[in-house]
């Protein structure tokens, strides 16, 4: 199977071309972004850390491990 060879400058052309249609996010929204990602990392870690606790203290509740 012969792939299509294409002529890097009109590569590196198309590239430019797209990457100027997208719309990148201002500093301010990358920022907040990032705070909010942050915040429901943090909410999610607490989150399993209780429910890891509750479950093991279930689990020795039920097994009699103290």
């Amino acid at each position: 199977m012969l792939m299509a060879r294409t002529n890097p400058l009109k590569f590196i052309q198309e590239v430019r071309q797209e990457t100027s249609k997208v719309t990148w996010p201002s500093r301010n929204e990358t920022l907040i972004s990032t705070v909010m990602v942050l915040v429901m990392v943090a909410l999610a870690s607490f989150f399993f850390l209780a429910a890891d606790q509750v479950i093991s203290w279930l689990v020795q509740l039920m097994l009699s491990i103290r």
